[in-house]
């Protein structure tokens, strides 16, 4: 099945690049030995690099769109689709006047793809698409997709009202599951999963090509998470944004600490939760699984499963009630997702799907040029 889809995504990337003219080729098509380039992401609205859709005829955006929904399951596809329109939402929420220094700020024709090495070849290739709360990554080896990671979907606003009795709300799932799960920890249960209750402005690991090491990481400062750093006037909002929202969350530096994420997971351990709430945490970690294609699903899955469902550990930061600012991670050896709601009031949400050892695929390349060599 991994096969089928990475021979879908060969398929999708080779018409793409057909498509383009030899200067769009230039920015959309990257060598894939720029490892550098190929293990940048982002999930602000900042230049991901690659071809943007505005740059693209209606046609080439619809090839690009083709390709994107082969490394996601429909569900995830649309999902994807409506936080990338929840940019002209968020335009209307900030009165029309944010720019962070281009044209427009808050601009859903800047979601950029591009392509590294040779979709037809014999030799490693992956694709990226990203923009501003979007970021997919998938590596293709020996005509198999073998990294998927990392995964990233935000939303802004994470509530938005709709003619309907319901809410528009694209990552309620990830959010509300959580929430009844740590509801429903008794107290020597919460004790070793709420780590503080200030929860941190932001995903601990944040834009980091690798995370965790060493000693760990703290929290990035907001103008550490974009292609460059902000100068002058620009900046200066950077950072006072950045001081008024950890101002806001209540955040010194021993609520800082209680979230450092390391390789070393933290938290209560699945191995100390009832049968029904391992259940629970199975279903979550499965929301963010079921984000890519079925053919993709079990390979994720498996790193949560029953031999390994015991070590994964789940950490809360933050308030336990609807509306309060939160955080959480669940991760064991094999993979870290992360989720953080505090920004506009509590109403903006980042998550991520990772995995330590292959994100972009770093080791299974390190495995292929050995063997290969």
């Amino acid at each position: 099945m991994s096969q089928q889809t990475a021979a879908q995504m060969s398929q999708a990337a080779l018409a793409f690049v057909d498509s383009l003219n030899v200067d769009q080729r230039a920015i959309g098509c990257w060598a894939f030995d720029d490892s550098l380039e190929r293990q940048r992401w982002y999930y602000t609205p900042t230049d991901h690099g690659g071809l943007a859709l505005s740059q693209m005829s209606p046609s080439q955006q619809r090839l690009a769109y083709q390709l994107v929904a082969t490394g996601l399951s429909t569900a995830g596809y649309v999902t994807m689709t409506t936080i990338v329109g929840l940019d002209n939402v968020l335009d209307h929420v900030e009165g029309w006047v944010r720019d962070w220094g281009r044209e427009r700020g808050r601009d859903p024709g800047l979601y950029y793809l591009r392509i590294f090495g040779d979709p037809a070849g014999d030799e490693p290739w992956s694709w990226r698409f990203g923009g501003h709360h979007v970021s997919i990554n998938h590596l293709v080896i020996n005509g198999e997709v073998a990294a998927t990671t990392p995964l990233f979907f935000g939303a802004d606003p994470a509530s938005s009202p709709l003619l309907g009795p319901h809410p528009l709300r694209p990552l309620e799932g990830v959010e509300d599951l959580a929430r009844d799960l740590v509801r429903c920890l008794d107290e020597r249960q919460k004790s070793l999963a709420i780590a503080t209750s200030f929860a941190p402005v932001d995903i601990v690991g944040a834009n980091r090509p690798l995370y965790g090491r060493g000693e760990g990481d703290l929290p990035m400062s907001l103008a550490d998470v974009w292609r460059t750093r902000f100068e002058g006037e620009l900046g200066a909002t950077v950072d006072q944004m950045q001081e008024s929202m950890e101002s806001a969350a209540g955040l010194n530096p021993q609520s800082l600490e209680a979230v450092r994420l390391t390789l070393e997971p933290r938290g209560l351990p699945a191995s100390m939760m009832t049968g029904d709430q391992v259940q629970m945490l199975r279903t979550l970690l499965d929301r963010y699984t079921h984000r890519l294609p079925d053919s993709l699903i079990a390979d994720e899955a498996g790193k949560y499963a029953d031999d390994a469902i015991a070590e994964v550990h789940f950490l809360w930061a933050g308030g336990i009630e609807v509306g309060q600012p939160h955080y959480y991670r669940a991760q064991n050896a094999q993979f870290m997702c992360e989720y953080d709601n505090t920004q506009r009031g509590a109403n903006h949400v980042h998550t991520v799907w990772r995995d330590p050892q292959r994100d972009f695929g770093i080791d299974l390349l390190a495995e292929h040029h050995t063997a290969m060599h």
